[in-house]
C-alpha cells in the first residue's frame, strides 16, 4: 500500500483498496487449507484500547499470532496516557519497541495525532468518527456473497442502503463505497445523518453516494447493513432514540420491500429487538457472521501490507 498509516479510508487509494481485499483472499484461503503462514515472525503489535470490545480485540490479537506477531494488549488505564502522558510522546516511545499500533478509543484527533509522532504504522480500530477496518471487512463481504469472485465491477451494480445511526460505521462506508463507485444511500431520523464533513467528501468522490430519510429507500436493495442505535458515549440518549428510531427497525417487514436475495448485515454487537430482530438477524438472509469473520482476514491484510 502506498500509506504507512490507517487512519481513515481517506488515506486508501483504490489501488489500495483492492490490494487490501486481495490479500485478505489470498489469506483466508491459506487458512482455511490449513497453511502455516508466518510473515511477520518475530514482530509486535501494540493494541491500544480505551474503549471495550470483542471483534476487534480478538481479531487483530488472533491475526497478528495466525501472522507469526505477537500482540500485546494496551489498556488506555494502565498506560501514562491516564496520567497525562503526552500522545506524542507515546507514540516516540511506543516506536522504540514495536513493529505497528492498533488504537480503540474515542478520539479521532488523538489517532491522527498518534500516527504524526508514529514512526511505525498506526491502524484505527474505531473511534467516534470512523471505523475503517470494520467497512473494509463489510465491503470485503459483499464481494464474497454478491459478485463472483473479485469482480470488483460487480459492486458497481448494487444498490445498498445503511438504514439507522449515521455514526462511525456509516462515516467510513460512505467514503469507501464512494471509492468504488458503490451506490450508498445512509437512511436516519432527521437529525441523526452521518459526519457532514465526510458526506460532503464521499460526495465529491462518486455521485452515487446519497442520504434519506424515509424507509421506503430500502425498496429493491441488494445490502441491507444496520447498527445499534445508540452508540458508546450517548447512552444518555438512548431512551429518546428508542422512539426517534423505531420506524427504522429492520424487520420481516421491512426486508420484505427490499429484493429477495438481499443480504442483512449489522457489525455487531446487536440490540437485538431494537434495530434488528431474531427472525433477521438470525435468518436466511443474514451474513452477519460471516461479516464477522471477515474482520480477522482483512485485518490480516491490513497488518501485513502495513508491517511487513
Amino acid at each position: 500500500m502506498k500509506t504507512k498509516h490507517l487512519v481513515s479510508i481517506s488515506d486508501l487509494e483504490k489501488e489500495d483498496i483492492l490490494e487490501i481485499f486481495e490479500t485478505a483472499a489470498a489469506l483466508k484461503s491459506k487458512q482455511k487449507s490449513g497453511k502455516k503462514y508466518t510473515p511477520l515472525e518475530g514482530k509486535t503489535l501494540a493494541m491500544i484500547f480505551s474503549k471495550p470490545s470483542t471483534r476487534t480485540r480478538v481479531s487483530f490479537e488472533t491475526g497478528i499470532y495466525q501472522l507469526g506477531g505477537l500482540g500485546l494488549f494496551l489498556s488506555g488505564q494502565e498506560l501514562q496516557l491516564r496520567r497525562g502522558e503526552t500522545i506524542s510522546d507515546t507514540a516516540r516511545t511506543l516506536s522504540r519497541y514495536i513493529n505497528g499500533i492498533m488504537i480503540r478509543t474515542f478520539s479521532h484527533n488523538d489517532v491522527e495525532e498518534l500516527a504524526k509522532h508514529s514512526d511505525v504504522p498506526v491502524i484505527n480500530g474505531l473511534t467516534d468518527l470512523e471505523h475503517p477496518c470494520q467497512a473494509l471487512g463489510d465491503v470485503f463481504t459483499i464481494l464474497e456473497k454478491k459478485c463472483s469472485k473479485s469482480d470488483v465491477q460487480g459492486l458497481k451494480k448494487l444498490k445498498f442502503v445503511f438504514i439507522g445511526d449515521g455514526n462511525n460505521v456509516a462515516n467510513s462506508l460512505m467514503l469507501l463505497c464512494a471509492k468504488l463507485s458503490i451506490n450508498f444511500t445512509v437512511i436516519t431520523p432527521a437529525g441523526y445523518e452521518p459526519d457532514k464533513n465526510i458526506f460532503n467528501s464521499a460526495k465529491e468522490i462518486s455521485p452515487d453516494i446519497k442520504l434519506s430519510n424515509e424507509v421506503a429507500g430500502v425498496a429493491a436493495a441488494d445490502v441491507m447493513y444496520t447498527d445499534v442505535w445508540t452508540s458508546m458515549g450517548k447512552d444518555e440518549e438512548r431512551e429518546k432514540r428508542l422512539q426517534v428510531f423505531k420506524p427504522y427497525q429492520v424487520n420481516a417487514s421491512l426486508l420484505s420491500k427490499a429484493k429477495p436475495d438481499c443480504i442483512v448485515m449489522h457489525c455487531l454487537p446487536a440490540k437485538r429487538g431494537e434495530e434488528i430482530t431474531n427472525d433477521v438477524i438470525d435468518g436466511k438472509n443474514s451474513v452477519v457472521f460471516d461479516q464477522a469473520e471477515n474482520r480477522l482476514h482483512i485485518q490480516k491484510a491490513i497488518m501485513l501490507l502495513l508491517m511487513s
